[in-house]
């Protein structure tokens, strides 16, 4: 109790918002309360808690997550590129859940950090000493006028972010015989920031096959204004669009789908002007954010919504018992799974460390990796840190496409995923990074 007694030290008043409504903190008689809560099951909730419920024992760690299913997001590419199935991407959410925590099969709705408390979609109140909250992001389709009417009712809109739109991009893309193919990238963050183009590689090499790519136009409509964040990839990337002819639009956000018409409605970012373009293939990345239930509790978010972090420590900077991990947190680094990863030995180290008492010991770099799928059989693996800087596990030049980063991707990064990072067991790949370097070097390399 005396920890807890220092976490509320500033003597806020609890949150008015209706994401944050005051509880008392005289414990109920149906009151459950663990020494670790985490929010969300997905990629970093359900390795954080395999990692913590095997520290701290049986009933001590609870998951907070309401689906009873457990998608591998990341292969969601390949699922749309036709050469995955849906199904080896699906698991039960008992199945990937770690056998000594508690799994609450509900929803947060409502976060009482000055209490240490949230509160579920089934009314239960739920205690904490400490917190990771692990939400990853919402999609928003609903904010483009008429994409949701278009990916319910026009079989050529598509969309590989959600399980209930992946399953239509390959049909999709062979029905394409002429016309223009709009892939788009939107004006938030997103999580996977390379899946938008992914698809359109092969896309526009299953045109190729099917004998259309003369009559099919590839557009890539992008809120960005560069093809991808890091300059070393993005100059492959440019030569891989100027070889393949798919014509690449900056600064242009979808604002509106006409499927009656088969337009999709542009907005150019620097002029204001609306461009209109009819499609005959649209795949629509969806604008995102931290889930709305995060967002309204303005004690825990920045004016983004996402959950404040430092960046190095990825502890709250308002509540030194909540962490975060994975796509809902403020850390400045593209959010992909082997982000999670990272993130999620980092915060192992330092929760662990501020249960003792003592000094968190780790600091996290800004790790990420974005595997670039550009054909079947070919990948560049983009690995980079929070300064955009390449941080390249492999002794040779990822910038290029290849066949062995391809087989990483589609094979044994989904082997891993379900085997050692949902169990806790993989924390990213700095050891080996070093180990191929015989220690010499961080695998960090400059610009080029």
């Amino acid at each position: 109790m005396q920890m807890i007694r220092v976490f509320v030290q500033r003597g806020r008043g609890a949150c008015i918002s209706n994401a944050c409504r005051f509880f008392s903190t005289t414990p109920s008689a149906d009151q459950k309360s663990y020494k670790l809560v985490v929010v969300g099951g997905g990629t970093g909730g359900c390795s954080t808690a395999a990692r913590f419920s095997h520290h701290l024992g049986k009933g001590k760690v609870a998951v907070i997550e309401p689906s009873e299913t457990h998608f591998y997001q990341p292969l969601w590419t390949l699922v749309g590129g036709g050469l995955k199935t849906f199904e080896e991407t699906v698991r039960p959410t008992k199945d990937v859940l770690p056998k000594k925590c508690d799994w609450i099969k509900a929803k947060v709705v409502n976060f009482d950090p000055d209490n240490n408390t949230v509160t579920t979609s089934d009314g239960q109140k739920i205690k904490y000493d400490f917190m990771v909250v692990c939400m990853g992001m919402q999609l928003n389709f609903n904010q483009i006028p008429g994409a949701l009417e278009a990916l319910k009712s026009d079989p050529q809109v598509v969309s590989n972010y959600a399980p209930w739109t992946v399953q239509k991009t390959f049909p999709a893309i062979k029905n394409t015989r002429d016309g223009n193919a709009i892939f788009t990238f939107p004006n938030t963050p997103i999580k996977c920031a390379g899946a938008p183009q992914k698809i359109m590689y092969l896309a526009e090499e299953q045109f190729r096959k099917n004998g259309v790519r003369d009559k099919v136009t590839v557009l890539y409509n992008t809120a960005l204004g560069v093809i991808f964040g890091v300059k070393k990839y993005a100059g492959r990337l440019l030569k891989v669009v100027e070889k393949r002819n798919i014509k690449v639009n900056y600064k242009r956000n979808l604002i509106e789908v006409k499927p009656d018409k088969k337009e999709a409605v542009f907005e150019n970012l620097d002029s204001g002007e609306k461009e209109t373009y009819t499609y005959s293939m649209l795949h629509l990345t969806p604008p995102m954010s931290a889930p709305d239930e995060l967002r309204q509790c303005k004690k825990l978010v920045n004016d983004a919504g996402y959950l404040e972090v430092n960046n190095e420590t990825l502890q709250s900077t308002r509540y030194p018992n909540i962490f975060s991990i994975g796509d809902c947190s403020s850390a400045p680094t593209s959010k992909t799974a082997a982000a999670v990863a990272s993130q999620g030995g980092v915060v192992m180290k330092n929760l662990t460390a501020l249960m003792n008492g003592k000094p968190m010991p780790k600091k996290y770099d800004g790790y990420t990796s974005c595997p670039l799928i550009t054909a079947k059989g070919r990948c560049i693996l983009a690995e980079f840190d929070y300064n955009g800087n390449p941080l390249e596990t492999f002794p040779i030049d990822q910038g290029k496409e290849r066949w062995s980063m391809y087989h990483l991707k589609a094979d044994v990064l989904p082997y891993m995923y379900w085997n050692q990072m949902l169990k806790g067991h993989w924390n990213g790949p700095s050891f080996f990074r070093k180990a191929f370097r015989l220690g010499l070097s961080d695998g960090s390399t400059k610009q080029s």
